[in-house]
């Protein structure tokens, strides 16, 4: 089964899919390895990776390339923000296609104008409906597989207010949309709102510290989400705990101790290690396979026949 066609299957069971964020191999592999069933990549942490805020300063093919890196080292579907698309339909079409034989299962285009800031952020534009319906009938035509789910986001809750907010998101679900993500909405009773007056599976990004308010998982499922994400989680555990093993280091003057016991070779061993020591050695004097013998023996058979045409063409 495909990643796409994982992730379509979670979206059927009915059950909440929570995606914390990944910003790269290590903390993708991590999300795996604690059970979760599917991983988001955060724009704002690839951003931040790369040494920028998230204020759509990085392009498609860094976002890209981030994305095939992240799906290359995890089994589970890789949901991926792809910001506004990176220009009118024309650049939306392409977007998808990259991201799509990248092997993500599915990505999320918003209706911001571009440069787009994080959605959490005051000062946002959004593009008019117009735009923003033909953004997402561009990227519906423009998949491959159906099993490649488009998110639509919209960030009018900030701009134009609530009600224009699901207006938008009922207007991209009728045009091609997947699943339909109204950015910040800034109340309970909005986040409430959502799921019950938009007429499609919804996505709601749990931002800690932004316009959002708070609520547990559990709560976010029976209000009737599909998808969570939690973008900032590692990103900002990451950041914490990198200030407070540089901080070690200055106060002691040595190696700060890690709060748990590791080695190169466990720390290897959380990315394959066992895999690449297998085939370290399996392709030295290893017996032949069915396969190889009846290769080399349609080889042989193929220079015998070759030489005998070769005698007759002398013997003429």
């Amino acid at each position: 089964m495909s990643n796409a066609a994982s992730l379509r299957s979670q979206l059927r069971s009915g059950k909440l899919v929570v995606a914390p964020g990944a910003i790269d191999g290590i903390t993708a592999r991590a999300i795996e390895r604690a059970g979760f069933a599917a991983a988001y990549m955060t724009g704002a942490g690839t951003s931040m990776t790369l040494g920028y805020p998230d204020y759509g300063l990085i392009t498609m093919t860094e976002m890209v390339a981030n994305a095939t890196r992240i799906v290359n080292s995890i089994s589970i579907p890789l949901i991926s923000d792809a910001d506004t698309g990176y220009g009118n339909e024309l650049n939306v079409f392409r977007t998808v296609q990259e991201f799509e034989r990248a092997g993500v299962a599915a990505i999320h285009i918003e209706d911001q104008v571009f440069p787009k800031r994080c959605g959490h952020l005051d000062n946002k534009e959004v593009v008019s409906r117009e735009d923003y319906v033909a953004k997402i009938r561009a990227a519906a035509a423009a998949r491959r597989s159906k099993d490649f789910t488009i998110i639509a986001r919209t960030d009018s809750r900030a701009v134009l207010g609530f009600e224009e907010a699901i207006a938008r998101a009922n207007l991209a679900l009728a045009n091609g949309a997947d699943v339909a993500f109204v950015e910040a909405p800034q109340t309970l009773e909005e986040v409430a709102a959502v799921p019950s007056r938009v007429k499609g599976p919804c996505l709601l990004n749990i931002v800690y510290g932004g316009r959002t308010p708070d609520l547990p998982l559990a709560e976010a499922e029976r209000l009737g989400y599909a998808i969570a994400i939690l973008p900032g989680l590692l990103l900002g555990a990451v950041i914490e705990a990198c200030d407070e093993a540089l901080e070690g280091v200055k106060t002691t003057g040595r190696h700060t101790k890690p709060r748990v016991e590791h080695s190169p070779a466990l720390l290897f061993a959380r990315f394959g290690a066992a895999d690449w020591d297998a085939r370290r050695t399996a392709f030295r004097d290893a017996p032949a396979t069915a396969g190889q013998k009846a290769a080399a023996a349609s080889e042989a058979a193929s220079s015998g026949a070759s030489a005998a045409a070769s005698a007759a063409v002398v013997a003429k």
